[in-house]
């Protein structure tokens, strides 16, 4: 019989009644929640900075609150790294709550202020070994909630890479919440009921393949594409590397297992490599911003305007200033925000006082004394923290993994004995699709965008931004990888000219991923661009037009 893992939570801000829905919706295991990522890791350090008490998902406790004895009542195990920077102290507020649970804390990532490791999944799986109704982790690989429980059910070993790699596929899957089951869809409009969509499960099996669904009668939809979407996202090569395994992802194979439901297997794993990753996160000064609008003629001399005049009136100049001219306007425009234009600028200081008050005070006196028109889309405020994010690496054996049970018992977690190094694997291209036929004779295509037969989804890893690209036939496929190289990404996405931009291949799953390497510039919290965390980057690449043959067309519409 299958091991059934469910997902309640992808981010700290999740659908709050998400715990209640997937304990009452029907049969689970273990339900995990996935609360964690990097501008959140430098959120719950402001946290803890103010109260020693605080740094964790409070909204996780909240949760428990409300479902913790419905959990226990059906023998449903949870596991969260919702304990952020401080899994000590919220292993304390749920003991708080319910004194008879069996709450076990797994720790060892935190290796400095800001600076927490990657743990695995042997501490998770050593806890529920020894019977933990709730296990609470710090900095975990999001998959490790998911690997946890099946290495403890299965009773798999360090050298069971398959398995590992195919449970920590199915982890991947899960740990974004709804963006397996239609949320944040390309082709969201397929989806029949996409107002609700419900959480996802994996049903496990004891050789790490698995099968991906929802509880009955929930919203959104599990398909082939819907999985891929998530498979794609936030990933770098063909090589997923992770503390207990390195998952070979051009070996992923997924197959339609009926309604809602989708076979992942023939997952192949490897040795896990040397080191762990280190995520660094830190508050590196104050940024404020400041955008005005921009009506009518002349935008590029009322925005010279406003700038010569700004600048001029600046005291003391912050370390950084940038500027951005959005135009958004166009002639004749049948509504004021069509003939308007944005200009923003942002300051970036290591000192509050000169990012703040002091650099936003000219816009105000240039109210009355500037370009025609002049507006702001919000008052000038006070400057806010920003942070930076750098990844960093320590060998596996540096870290001390730990599962500390509710009696007081420590158990070490020794790192693996068999490591391998890390070799990219971006793959090979395949053939180009001829753009002549046999006779020499030019192959008809017509120029639309390219989301017309090309999914996507994008998002952050660190500094760079990922978009993961999927066809649904295989000659579409072919077109895809031939066509979309570097130069093309460069051409369609203007703002990738100067960076590095890596591409792999994974034809199993009719799928490219892209790296532009420096995107988003320190990071998340770094807030280098107009969407920083490279969400809608994607579905920006969707919209470009490239010309795409007639016979590929056609198969959309058929």
């Amino acid at each position: 019989m299958s091991f059934r893992v469910g997902n309640c939570s992808g981010f700290y801000g999740d659908r709050l009644s998400a715990m209640r829905e997937m304990l009452e919706g029907g049969d689970l295991d273990v339900l995990t929640g996935d609360y964690l990522a990097e501008l959140t890791m430098l959120i719950l350090g402001r946290d803890r900075d103010r109260d020693p008490d605080a740094g964790y998902a409070k909204t996780f406790l909240a949760q428990l609150k409300d479902c913790l004895a419905l959990t226990l009542s059906k023998h449903v195990k949870i596991v969260s790294n919702a304990g952020g920077v401080n899994p000590a102290g919220l292993v304390k507020a749920i003991r708080s709550i319910h004194a008879e649970a069996n709450i076990a804390l797994v720790r060892g990532d935190e290796l400095g202020v800001g600076a927490h490791a990657y743990l695995g999944a042997f501490g998770i799986a050593e806890a529920l070994r020894h019977g933990a109704d709730v296990v609470i982790t710090g900095r975990v690989t999001d998959a490790s909630l998911v690997v946890g429980p099946a290495i403890a059910h299965f009773g798999w070993s360090r050298t069971d890479y398959d398995a590992l790699a195919g449970a920590t596929v199915a982890g991947h899957l899960l740990e974004c919440g709804t963006q397996s089951t239609g949320g944040n869809y390309a082709f969201f409009r397929e989806i029949a009921d996409p107002l609700h969509p419900g959480f996802p499960l994996a049903e496990i099996e004891p050789d790490g393949s698995s099968v991906i669904t929802k509880h009955p009668g929930t919203g959104g939809a599990v398909t082939i594409g819907t999985v891929t979407a998530q498979l794609v996202y936030e990933i770098g090569d063909a090589r997923y590397a992770g503390p207990d395994v390195t998952t070979r992802l051009d070996t992923v194979g997924l197959s339609a297992a009926g309604p809602d439901r989708v076979r992942v297997s023939g997952v192949r794993g490897e040795p896990p490599p040397p080191d762990l990753k280190v995520s660094r996160t830190a508050v590196a000064g104050f940024r404020n911003e400041l955008t005005v609008v921009l009506t009518g003629l002349d935008i590029d001399a009322k925005a010279e305007l406003f700038r010569r005049q700004f600048e001029a009136a600046t005291v003391v100049a912050p370390s950084t200033v940038d500027w951005t001219l959005t135009r958004l306007d166009r002639p004749d425009a049948p509504t004021e925000h069509q003939a308007s234009a944005l200009l923003t600028v942002v300051a970036r200081d290591p000192d509050e006082r000169v990012a703040g008050r002091a650099f936003v005070n000219p816009a105000i006196e240039l109210a009355l004394g500037s370009y025609p028109g002049f507006f702001a889309t919000t008052p000038p405020g006070r400057a806010q923290p920003y942070g930076v994010f750098k990844a960093g690496f320590v060998p596996q054996p540096a870290v001390t993994h730990e599962a500390v049970l509710a009696d007081g018992q420590v158990f070490p977690i020794p790192p693996p004995q068999a490591t391998q190094p890390l070799q990219p694997l971006t793959g090979v291209a395949p053939r180009p699709t001829p753009v002549a036929d046999e006779t020499g004779i030019a192959v008809p295509a017509r120029r639309v965008p390219l989301g017309t037969i090309v999914g996507a989804r994008s998002g952050d890893k660190g500094g760079s931004a990922n978009v993961g690209l999927w066809t649904r036939g295989d000659d579409a496929y072919a077109w895809l990888a031939a066509s979309v190289t570097e130069r093309e990404i460069r051409a369609l996405l203007p703002e990738a000219v100067g960076l590095p931009v890596t591409i792999t291949y994974l034809p199993n799953l009719r799928a490219i991923n892209v790296v532009i390497d420096g995107l988003l510039g320190e990071g998340v919290a770094y807030n280098a661009r107009f969407d920083p965390q490279a969400k809608g980057l994607g579905e920006w690449l969707r919209s470009r037009l490239v010309d795409i043959p007639e016979s590929l067309l056609k198969e959309v519409t058929a």
